[in-house]
């Protein structure tokens, strides 16, 4: 098939329908209380970013008396910052974005915005305070690490409670749209029904544990399956990211409207096996747990085909005209691909007891981010009238938080390939090998380079968001 090539690209803009949809005060209000909640998620992951280099890399965690317990705390809080909120939050971006597009800008489900907002920010500090407190232990289990306090599960249960809203704003007014079905549209419904499958993969483990003692156990059992779950509602928004992002870039559909589609109904089709295990399997038995991690390769189809397609309309925009090459969104693209695959290729060597695992997913939730980052300059900021100017300061941050990235996942590969444990601080890790030591101090540099680049990401957004029209 060849590339895609639409007849008449001139008539063709992805944005200005967005832009006429946002138009309405209320409407920029609520995008921007959105962006606002993944910026300070941002801004409190990164802090913890730093302090977690601190305690990791060889000899500089013995330079600081760091308080009993933070390595596993201040990992929870990190986590569930920079992954779980941030990504949710541009979700509910997204989502946002979507309502109204559908209503043709009519103030429709106003009400159920604003509170699934004020649930989604009163999560933060129900989550971030317990990090404080001396109570409450660290469980350090997988996709939605918890901190064990009755006030840190009600931030969890805001945050979902929000989300719920802004799903069922959404759901609502989908079948009395007025506005276009687009690809946007399109992975607003997809991510839509993915999000309330995860919830009832959480819903359905919860009830089957209860009863018994709320630990790293309890927790690992708890949100396993909607964990996996929700790892492909983070890539259907991605790939969102990609039509959106190439599309302002060329100044053309990136892909087949009728692709961007399909890729999202693959993620969706294989989403629904999740709540299906818990009817084929014996809850929580190896079977299912398995057959969860099998689970993550059907993420492989839908991005590989988006990004198949994107590659060859670019080859092919290339042989007649320059490539977009300065446009942020456009380096967003390639460094995402780039990112993201290397996650993905090192996802094949892990086993989940060493580094290797947080190289692969840390290499996967960098290639999402660098598309959400795009977002917020290209797309996100200019519908408010907050644009930024995309000059040295973006081109700068973009490579500093991708190939910092790629340092990082390929340091943590290496040490972790010699034995170096997760989820655990100290320099040495009971390793000696020369080549698990270098490993480590690359993860050190990467890191810098990943933070650094975060800084400046939330800087400069942050300062459009914040500023007075």
């Amino acid at each position: 098939m060849s590339a895609f090539q639409p007849a008449q690209p001139q008539r063709w803009s992805l944005y200005a329908g967005f832009e006429a949809a946002i138009a309405d005060p209320s409407a920029k209000s609520e995008l921007k209380g959105w962006c606002g909640l993944a910026l300070t998620s941002l801004a409190i992951a990164g802090v913890f970013a730093f302090l977690l280099v601190l305690a990791r890399v060889p000899y500089t965690n013995a330079l600081f008396p760091w308080p009993v317990a933070f390595f596993q705390k201040g990992l929870i809080i990190h986590v569930i910052f920079s992954f779980v909120i941030w990504f949710l939050s541009i979700f509910g971006a997204i989502l946002s974005i979507a309502s109204h597009r559908i209503a043709e800008g009519a103030r429709k489900g106003v009400m159920l915005g604003r509170l699934a907002l004020w649930a989604s920010y009163l999560s933060l500090p129900l989550m971030f305070g317990p990090a404080f407190l001396d109570r409450g232990k660290a469980s350090l289990n997988n996709y939605v690490p918890v901190i064990v306090d009755p006030v840190y599960y009600a931030g969890l249960a805001m945050l979902a409670i929000g989300l719920t809203l802004s799903v069922i704003r959404f759901l609502s007014l989908f079948p009395r749209r007025t506005g276009p079905m687009e690809p946007i549209t399109v992975a607003a419904v997809s991510g839509s029904v993915i999000y309330v499958l995860a919830l009832i993969c959480f819903l359905v483990s919860w009830s089957k544990l209860a009863g018994n003692e709320v630990n790293g156990d309890f927790n690992e059992s708890l949100f396993w399956g909607g964990g996996h779950v929700l790892q492909f509602l983070n890539v259907s928004m991605m790939l969102a990211g990609w039509y959106v992002l190439g599309g302002m870039a060329l100044e053309q559909p990136v892909t087949r409207p009728q692709l961007a589609s399909l890729t999202q109904a693959l993620l969706l089709a294989a989403a629904l096996l999740g709540p299906l295990f818990y009817v084929l399997f014996d809850a929580f038995s190896f079977e299912q747990t398995r057959a969860f991690t099998y689970l993550q390769y059907l993420l492989a189809p839908s991005s590989l085909l988006a990004a198949g397609f994107m590659v060859k309309t670019f080859a092919a925009r290339a042989g007649t005209a320059p490539l977009p090459r300065d446009d942020a969104g456009f380096k967003c693209i390639w460094l995402s691909f780039i990112v993201f695959g290397i996650g993905g290729g090192l996802g094949l060597f892990v086993d989940g007891a060493d580094t290797r695992t947080p190289a692969h997913y840390h290499g996967m939730i960098g290639g999402a981010t660098l598309v959400f980052m795009g977002l917020m300059f290209r797309f996100l900021l200019p519908l408010m009238g907050r644009a930024v100017t995309l000059g040295r300061a973006v081109t700068t941050l973009i490579h500093l938080y991708a190939w910092g990235q790629v340092l990082f996942s390929i340091g943590l590969f290496v040490a972790g390939g010699h034995g170096a444990p997760r989820k655990t601080a100290g320099g040495g890790h009971g390793i000696e090998a020369i080549s698990a030591q270098i490993g480590l101090y690359v993860y050190g540099f990467g890191s810098l380079l990943t933070v650094i680049g975060g800084i400046m990401f939330i800087w400069i957004a942050a300062e459009a968001l914040l500023r007075r029209q």
